[in-house]
């Protein structure tokens, strides 16, 4: 019967695990959703950022200007107020230079809505104030151009020009953005905007995002501050920003609906392609097609490299236990057909003839039907012993090797044979089997030595180890007349015999191998010489004396 439990892959490539499969899918979905999180996290950044740079741009122009007016007014070297806050940005080399980078973001906490300004208890300052008159008309132009609400300040916070005429005279002192501005520091703030009822088109030029952009620009001279230029305005949401980028937005999102339908391809190229070889495999098992008890060509993952092979070497394991099965009834129906026809016309013949039969016939056909239901029951109890051997279950074992043979040779002198020689083996050797196992193996090496080299037969036991397989070979050479080559190859097979004259029934080393497999051993038929046979069991060393 074959041994093999399986028929490994006749390559062994690495190959991903199953869980690292679905954790690079699911780790890939992963990012894309980050990815399309941080896109719109980022994107409203950049209509922020956008926004406050346009209101920076506009608004730096618009202080040059104011300051412009301001100088043809010839004001006093004491007009305004000295600037006492640090410029908050890094300053190159070059101080004419003085940059304003944008610096808000959509994750930053926004300021109450600001109410409508009141108008100023305190009066504009006059060289202020006729600046601002001049300069109310272009905010308004400038206005009906961006759509960005402008107002100029005096040093004391009062509107003195503005995109919207009726803002005129009003304070914005009470403003953090102004009030910082007023310092000489550029600020940009973020506030809450109440909803319009005509902010809702998404074609429409009107933004209806819930926050309003605010930049407050210092107006310098020197080391002076003549005022300050406040800006606002609503940056695009992000849903109208989309609807207006929608033409490139819809392509990339085609794109990336491309990449995730590759994805879900690859993995089901992964898994499923596999799966389905595996179903055909099963299917193929069940049909006893061939292709069945092969593994999977391309299993792609571990696991199921792994479960095909073991439905391979399950399907052959079957198959040789059925081809098992069917050879061992086979020889079971001949071997018990034989005595059994043989009792049967002995009892016929005794029936009809037994009154004229003389005592003697009468005595040899007895004995011969004596002797067949003694060879019915010397099969019946090696076949038991075959089925005990077959099921047999390894256990942990140890055995010293020297105390067995002693005993063999104490036992095989005690049935008169004087032609044994045990050569020592070494101190404290011992073998992974039980004492058992090893002691009727070898009993049953010395008895078929016996039965088939005669009574005149030497026997030799010895012991060799061999370090670099970690097992030990318990040789039982004789003397006899050997093993011819026709039957070298037969003599592991279950009830082949040569001595069935003499009671064999062809099972002994089938039981014997049957046994030491059980424990990872092996009984060997070792090469022919000159003299006699030499068997081996092969047996390994307990885990502690493996070097």
């Amino acid at each position: 019967m074959a041994s093999a439990i399986g028929s490994p892959s006749p390559e062994r490539r690495a190959r991903p695990r199953l869980w690292l499969v679905f954790a690079a899918v699911g780790v890939a979905g992963f990012m894309l959703t980050l990815a399309g999180l941080a896109f719109v996290r980022v994107y409203d950044n950049q209509l922020i950022r956008q926004t406050e740079s346009e209101l920076i741009a506009q608004g730096a122009v618009i202080a040059e200007v104011f300051r412009d007016r301001l100088r043809d007014a010839e004001p006093p070297d004491t007009f305004g107020r000295e600037r006492t806050a640090p410029w908050p940005f890094p300053i190159p080399d070059d101080t004419r230079l003085r940059p304003i980078l944008p610096s808000l973001r959509a994750a930053d906490a926004p300021l109450p809505a600001g109410d409508t300004p009141k108008a100023s208890r305190v009066p504009a300052e006059p060289l202020s104030q006729a600046a601002g008159q001049r300069l109310t008309p272009l905010l308004e132009q400038v206005r009906a151009a961006t759509l960005a609400g402008i107002r100029v300040v005096d040093t004391e916070g009062v509107v003195v020009a503005s995109s919207s005429a009726a803002l005129l005279g009003a304070t914005l002192a009470d403003r953090l953005e102004v009030q910082r501005a007023l310092r000489g520091e550029p600020v940009s703030v973020l506030r809450r905007r109440y909803a319009e009822p005509e902010d809702t088109p998404l074609a429409s030029l009107s933004r209806d995002t819930g926050i309003r952009v605010s930049v407050a620009l210092p107006v310098l001279e020197g080391d002076r501050v003549w005022g300050a230029v406040v800006l606002t305005r609503t940056p695009m949401t992000f849903a109208k920003a989309t609807y207006a980028d929608r033409w490139n937005l819809t392509a990339t999102g085609f794109v990336l609906l491309g990449v995730v339908a590759l994805m879900s391809l690859a993995a089901g190229a992964l898994v499923g392609r596999p799966l389905r070889a595996l179903m055909r495999q099963t299917r193929a098992i069940a049909a006893s097609d061939p292709a069945g008890f092969e593994p999977v060509a391309r299993p792609v993952v571990a696991e199921l490299a792994e479960l095909s092979e073991s439905l391979a070497g399950m399907a052959t394991a079957l198959r040789d236990r059925n081809q098992y099965i069917r050879s061992f009834a086979a020889n079971v129906s001949h071997e018990f057909k034989t005595p059994l026809a043989s009792i049967q016309g002995a009892v016929e013949l005794l029936r009809d003839s037994a009154d004229a039969m003389t005592p003697e016939q009468r005595a040899r056909f007895l004995a011969n039907v004596d002797a067949d239901a003694r060879r019915l029951t010397r099969l019946v109890q090696r076949l038991l012993e075959l089925a005990r051997a077959d099921s047999m279950t390894a256990t942990s074992a140890r055995t010293e090797v020297a105390p067995v043979l002693d005993a063999l040779a104490t036992r095989v002198r005690a049935e008169g044979v004087s032609n044994l020689q045990v050569s020592a083996p070494p101190s404290g050797l011992k073998v992974a089997l039980p004492q058992e196992v090893l002691d009727d193996v070898l009993w049953q090496l010395v008895t078929n030595a016996r039965q088939h080299g005669g009574e005149d037969v030497q026997l030799h036991l010895a012991v060799e180890q061999e370090d670099e397989t970690s097992t030990v070979r318990v040789l039982v050479r004789d003397t006899g007349r050997g093993i011819s080559e026709a039957n070298r190859a037969r003599i592991f097979d279950a009830f082949f015999t040569t001595a069935r004259e003499r009671g064999g029934t062809g099972l002994g080393l089938t039981i014997s191998q049957s046994m030491l497999r059980a424990f990872g051993a092996r009984l060997e038929l070792l090469p022919a010489t000159d003299v006699g046979t030499t068997f081996a069991v092969v047996a390994p060393l307990p885990r502690l004396q493996r070097k």
